[in-house]
């Protein structure tokens, strides 16, 4: 099938949000992040890149319909609670770029749209003249129940791109997971890699 990849910025990403947060729902529904969404701060969520200069929304689509989507922006222009720990460990985090996540509807994985998100990104935050790229990806323990027998992390991919976790480098955020009937706090390890000129 052939997919096309196109960046948003600004207005055109508010023109469709809302199948944005329907994605982003659906996809963070699956282990490890086991979402249960809420469509109104998803779109809460996506208007912040909307509003950050330089920030970017990366689709993938299927003639019209997007069926997967990367988010970026400067790391200055992301909440405290991102900014802080490598501001806590002495990275100057005004000089990195965050990548928000990266969704991909289950049947279009494998056709290397993962790169090509990840050439968009890092191309973006190239010309914001960052250091380097980094993005969080949430810590579960192995024995968790709701892991799939079958599951394989995406380490070997990020690997590939040269990124790497960064020792120590952990953050925490709270969301909803589908079995609980409340938040509560998720371990989020940072990765990291540099940019070269």
């Amino acid at each position: 099938m052939a997919i096309a990849i196109k960046t948003l910025t600004g207005a055109q990403i508010l023109e469709v949000i809302d199948d944005l947060a329907a994605l982003r729902i659906s996809v963070f529904a699956e282990w490890p992040y086991l979402y249960d969404g809420d469509p109104a701060y998803e779109g809460d969520y996506l208007r912040e890149f909307v509003e950050a200069p330089d920030g970017i929304l990366v689709a993938a689509c299927d003639d019209e319909r997007i069926v997967g989507a990367a988010t970026a922006s400067p790391m200055w222009a992301q909440k405290a609670e991102f900014r802080d720990p490598f501001d806590a460990r002495g990275i100057d985090s005004s000089r990195l770029f965050y990548f928000g996540e990266s969704v991909l509807l289950p049947e279009y994985r494998g056709q290397g749209i993962g790169h090509a998100f990840f050439d968009h990104r890092e191309a973006q935050a190239k010309r914001c003249k960052a250091v380097a790229a980094t993005f969080a990806a949430v810590v579960r323990p192995s024995d968790h129940p709701d892991r799939p027998a079958d599951y394989v992390p995406l380490d070997g991919l990020w690997r590939k791109r040269g990124y790497a976790p960064v020792d120590g480098l952990v953050t925490r955020f709270a969301w909803k997971d589908h079995r609980d009937t409340g938040e509560s706090d998720k371990a989020m390890q940072y990765w990291m890699r540099a940019l070269a000129d």
